[in-house]
């Protein structure tokens, strides 16, 4: 039995990695700290595993756990020493047709994020994922008319961030 629930936790985590690696992304700022936050958040899914009844897609728990984790985690490191930013250090390999347009605009929208708070932060990024105001209050625990509400602050704030 153990050997049928380790296969299907890995086949879920294959499948819907790209969760834990934007969570990721979103809380840190360098590979290290991407690498370390993404094994921790795979060990908590795999300690919280058992515990999954599927009352709620694995993808929608996956977010749960997995910001969860981050979230925890970044309130107990917040006194650590600030670390070098990703695009000070890796190098990239453009095509001539290669257009930094829409990096740009991501990379200012992740550091616009960047300056919310935990779990603002969490909310934007569920919104972003393209997840409803239903799912976004399923995974983060609080009501749907709280998600309309702190979604309609977090906008006004991102716009005050984005055109200062």
């Amino acid at each position: 039995m153990h050997k049928e629930l380790e296969h299907k936790f890995v086949t879920e985590l294959e499948n819907n990695q790209n969760i834990v690696h934007k969570v990721c992304t979103l809380y840190t700022n360098n590979r290290d700290a991407h690498n370390d936050l993404f094994q921790e958040i795979t060990i908590q899914l795999w300690k919280a595993y058992p515990k999954f009844r599927g009352e709620s897609k694995f993808s929608t728990w996956m977010y749960r756990v997995a910001l969860n984790t981050a979230i925890t985690l970044y309130r107990k490191n917040k006194r650590s020493i600030p670390t070098q930013d990703y695009e000070s250090v890796i190098f990239k390999i453009q095509a001539d047709e290669y257009d930094a347009t829409e990096e740009q605009q991501l990379r200012l929208m992740y550091n616009a994020v960047r300056q919310l708070g935990d779990i603002d932060k969490a909310l934007i990024f569920l919104y972003l994922e393209d997840k409803d105001y239903t799912e976004i209050a399923e995974t983060l625990g609080i009501t749907e008319v709280n998600v309309r509400v702190k979604m309609n602050r977090i906008k006004t704030r991102l716009k005050t961030i984005l055109n200062p």
